[in-house]
C-alpha cells in the first residue's frame, strides 16, 4: 500500500484526489477482508424462520471424527490415567479443551474455555480421592451475558466394573456421542451472536455418581448464573435396540414433573390448583418438543414424563436438585449389549461400546435438535414474572403479571391445554400488556402457560402461573 501511495505523489490536486480515493479503496478492501474472515453474524436481524440454516449445519463426518478421537483414548474412565497424552481421561479432556479453543480461535475468541473441577472421594465408586474435571466453553451473550442455556455431554466411560479404570472402555455411544454433539453445536453456533449466553460443557464422573454435574451446578450457584435450561445429551448415536428394533426417526426427552427443591407450600397448593406436570423442566421439554416439530418435522420427539430412565440417572439431575430446568435428550432404543460392557464375544454376541455401534447420521439429527434449541433459547426473552391466574366461579380465565419495561418484548402468547394432555393444544397471541381475560375458557377445564415474545419473534419458555387472584 505504501509503495502505491508513493507512486501517486501529490504534485497536483488530481494526484492528491487519486491518493485519497486509493486509500479509501484499500481500507475498504481491508475491512471487507476482515468481515469475510470473521463470519460472525450479528444476530439482531435474525428471525425464527432463519433458524432452518442452523438445523442443516451439523455434519455427520465431523461427528464421526470427534467420536473416533474420543474412542481412541482407550478408556476415559474417571479413575484412568491423567498424565498420558494418548490414553485416559486426562488426555481426553485436554483434547476436548483444545477443540473448543480451536473453535474459539476461528470465531475471533468468542469462547471462554476453562476447567471447573473438584476433589471427590473416597466414596462409593471412588476408592481414592480424585480430581473430577469438567471442560467448559462459554459463548457470551451481547445483551444479557449472565443468562445461560447449557448443552452437556459426558467425558467419562466405563466397562462392567464401575471402578475399573484400566481396561479398554471406548464409550463410543456412552458418551462420546453426546460429547461430540456438544463440540459440534459449538462449532455451528460460534459463527453467530446471541443476546444471552450459551455454555457447551463436557462433564466427568457421570458413571461414578453424577459427580461432574454436581460440581458444575454448585459452581453455577456460586457464580449466580441465571440458567434457562440444561440440555443433557447422553447417548445420541444408537439406533438398534437390544431387541433388534431399528429406529432412526425418533428420540426421547426425559423431564421431571416439578423442581426437586420445591417448597412444601408449592406441593400443598397443587392439590387445589393443579400443575403436577408443569414444573420448569417439563416446560423446557415441551419447548424442545415444539422446536423439533417445527424445524425437523421428520424427526419424532417422545416426551417421557420421568426424571430419567426407570431407576436410573443422568447429568441433568444435579441441576434439577438445585431448582434449574434440565432434561435428558437421548436415543429411543438402547442396546444393553453395548452399554457398560467389557469388550468381548459370548455365544456369538458382540459386547462393548465401540465405534461400529454408532450411527453418525442419527447423531447428526439429535445434534441438530440441540443446535436449534440452543439458538432459540439464546434468542429468547425472559418469561413473564409474577404470573397469577384468576377466574374461580367465572365463565372466563384471567391473567395478570408484572409489567415489563423491556422494549425488546412486544407481546405475549397464552397457551392452554386439557388437563390430560401432555402438550399445549391451544394458543392466543396478545399485544404487550400485563392483564388479559381469555373469554369463554373456563379455568376448571384447562391448564395454562404464558410466554414472552421479543421484537424478532422469538419466544420464551412457557411460564406456569405461580399464584392466584380473584
Amino acid at each position: 500500500m505504501n509503495q502505491l501511495i508513493a507512486f501517486l505523489r501529490p504534485s497536483s490536486l488530481f494526484n492528491l484526489l487519486c491518493s485519497f480515493i486509493l486509500i479509501i479503496l484499500v481500507s475498504s478492501s481491508f475491512t471487507w477482508a476482515q468481515d469475510s474472515f470473521d463470519n460472525t453474524t450479528v444476530s439482531t436481524s435474525w428471525t425464527p424462520e432463519e433458524l432452518h440454516t442452523v438445523g442443516t449445519a451439523a455434519s455427520a463426518q465431523q461427528l464421526e471424527y470427534y467420536i473416533r478421537q474420543l474412542a481412541d483414548f482407550g478408556t476415559r474412565h474417571t479413575l484412568s490415567d491423567t498424565v498420558s497424552n494418548t490414553r485416559g481421561i486426562g488426555a481426553a479432556r485436554r483434547w476436548i479443551k483444545a477443540e473448543f479453543e480451536k473453535i474459539s480461535e476461528e470465531c475471533g475468541g468468542c469462547l471462554e474455555v476453562f476447567y471447573v473441577s473438584g476433589i471427590v472421594g473416597p466414596q462409593n465408586r471412588i476408592p481414592v480421592a480424585t480430581n473430577v474435571v469438567n471442560v467448559v466453553a462459554i459463548q457470551r451473550g451481547y445483551a444479557d451475558p449472565n443468562r445461560f442455556v447449557v448443552m452437556s455431554g459426558d467425558i467419562d466411560s466405563r466397562v462392567s466394573d464401575p471402578t475399573n479404570g484400566i481396561s479398554d472402555s471406548p464409550g463410543a455411544n456412552d458418551n462420546a456421542s453426546g460429547m461430540a454433539g456438544a463440540i459440534e453445536a459449538a462449532r455451528i453456533l460460534s459463527t453467530y451472536q446471541f443476546p444471552s449466553s450459551i455454555i457447551y460443557t463436557g462433564l466427568s464422573g457421570e458413571e461414578q455418581g453424577l459427580l461432574g454435574g454436581k460440581i458444575l451446578a454448585d459452581y453455577a450457584i456460586a457464580n449466580e448464573w441465571d440458567i434457562k435450561g440444561v440440555l443433557n445429551n447422553d447417548m445420541i448415536g444408537n439406533i438398534e435396540g437390544t431387541n433388534g428394533v431399528i429406529d432412526n426417526k425418533s428420540f426421547r426427552i426425559f423431564s421431571e414433573p416439578v423442581p426437586g427443591n420445591e417448597s412444601e407450600g408449592s406441593r400443598s397448593s397443587r392439590r387445589f390448583f393443579g400443575g403436577e406436570i408443569d414444573g420448569n423442566s417439563r416446560q423446557l421439554a415441551r419447548f424442545i418438543y415444539n422446536a423439533t416439530k417445527t424445524y425437523i418435522p421428520d424427526l419424532k420427539p417422545n416426551l417421557i414424563y420421568r426424571l430419567d430412565r426407570f431407576g436410573r440417572g443422568g447429568h441433568h439431575r444435579p441441576f434439577n436438585d438445585l431448582g434449574y430446568a434440565g432434561v435428558r435428550i437421548m436415543e429411543s432404543n438402547e442396546n444393553y449389549n453395548r452399554q457398560h460392557q467389557d469388550i468381548r464375544v459370548e455365544n456369538g454376541i458382540k459386547y462393548g461400546d465401540v465405534v461400529e455401534g454408532v450411527d453418525f447420521e442419527y447423531a447428526k439429527k439429535l445434534t441438530q435438535v440441540n443446535a436449534i434449541c440452543l439458538a432459540l433459547l439464546g434468542w429468547s426473552p425472559p418469561p413473564p414474572t409474577g404470573l397469577r391466574i384468576g377466574g374461580i366461579v367465572e365463565p372466563s380465565t384471567k391473567f395478570i403479571w408484572n409489567k415489563d419495561e423491556n422494549d425488546d418484548i412486544v407481546g405475549y402468547k397464552i397457551y392452554w391445554r386439557e388437563t390430560t394432555s401432555p402438550v399445549w393444544q391451544y394458543e392466543k397471541k396478545i399485544d404487550k400488556k400485563n392483564f388479559y381475560v381469555l373469554k369463554d375458557v373456563i379455568i376448571d377445564n384447562y391448564l395454562f402457560g404464558i410466554s414472552s415474545i421479543n421484537n424478532n419473534g422469538f419466544e420464551s419458555i412457557q411460564k406456569f402461573p405461580s399464584g392466584i387472584f380473584r
